[in-house]
């Protein structure tokens, strides 16, 4: 599809498991795309992708090349010391930031305000979905804003997902983000805790699963994961385990500020980083079953 109406492109900072694919789409789908990363080799493996990619060689010339910066940086210092520098500052007057990754409230507050003092636009646009939504074009997008700002950046929104919804001011999407990723780190672990059960007692997987699947209890992440922990293989993530660990963390912190209970999110925390100390930090966050299950059946 050409997007010759927004032919001054769009800019995306970190070229990490979502950022990288997410350039190619936007790319793919007619915007001229300049891309920043910390280490320009994985930029430099994103731009063999789509001929209508440039590499930036700084955050801040990467804000100046395009109108529109999306932005999918691992957590909030990343976003500080990216587009909160002196340099990036001077270059964020009259630019939109489509904020994208997920983070705590306050912080996508505090980085609202910050880019509006340096003479920008925010609104946050987190996602739900993981590389395979991201090629198709059917994230899910929620939106953090005005609607005036939802209908400016409809387009490019679009083509990450087809229906964006706003959620609310900027902080609302950002909550709400994390509500649904607290939701994989307790569907995961829950799973976990009963397939070491039933592994360890000798019960027949298939029997576990078929009633399982019947029942009110089922969730699709848990076929998605079963074979990752029955076979302990957690290669090649779409989401690691660090990153699961940091949002349930930011879940904890946002929950506590309003009086939700939290003792159950913080006993999973402790399982997340349990695996991440054991080395498991960039495995797939399917890697709790190893905390959880540690012994294989018959050990």
């Amino acid at each position: 599809m050409a997007v010759s109406e927004h032919s001054k492109g769009v800019t995306v900072l970190g070229m990490g498991l979502m950022g990288s694919p997410l350039a190619v789409k936007v790319a793919e789908a007619g915007y001229d795309v300049t891309i920043w990363n910390r280490t320009i080799e994985k930029s430099q493996v994103v731009q063999q992708e789509n001929a209508r990619i440039a590499i930036a060689p700084t955050a801040s010339v990467a804000i100046t090349a395009s109108p529109i910066i999306l932005t999918l940086l691992s957590d909030y210092a990343a976003l500080q010391s990216t587009l909160l520098s002196n340099d990036s500052k001077a270059a964020l007057k009259g630019k939109t930031v489509n904020q994208n990754g997920t983070n705590a409230t306050k912080e996508a507050k505090e980085i609202a305000q910050a880019i509006t003092q340096a003479g920008g636009n925010y609104l946050e646009a987190p996602v739900l979905g993981s590389i395979p939504q991201i090629k198709t074009g059917t994230l899910l997008v929620m939106v953090g804003g005005t609607p005036e700002q939802l209908d400016a950046q409809l387009p490019l929104l679009k083509t990450l997902g087809p229906e964006p919804q706003l959620v609310g001011p900027v902080g609302s999407a950002a909550a709400l983000k994390l509500a649904l990723n607290q939701l994989i780190a307790s569907l995961t672990s829950g799973f976990a805790a009963s397939l070491g059960l039933v592994q360890q007692a000798g019960i027949d997987l298939d029997i576990f699963m078929t009633i399982l699947r019947e029942s009110a209890l089922y969730a699709p992440t848990f076929d998605k994961k079963l074979q990752r922990m029955v076979d302990r293989n957690f290669a090649n993530p779409n989401f690691p385990t660090k990153h699961l660990l940091k949002d349930t963390r930011l879940f904890a912190q946002a929950a506590e500020a309003y009086g939700v209970e939290t003792t159950i999110v913080q006993a999973i925390a402790q399982v997340a980083a349990q695996a991440v100390d054991s080395g498991l930090q960039n495995d797939d966050y399917s890697a709790i079953y190893n905390t959880i299950s540690p012994k294989s059946p018959g050990q």
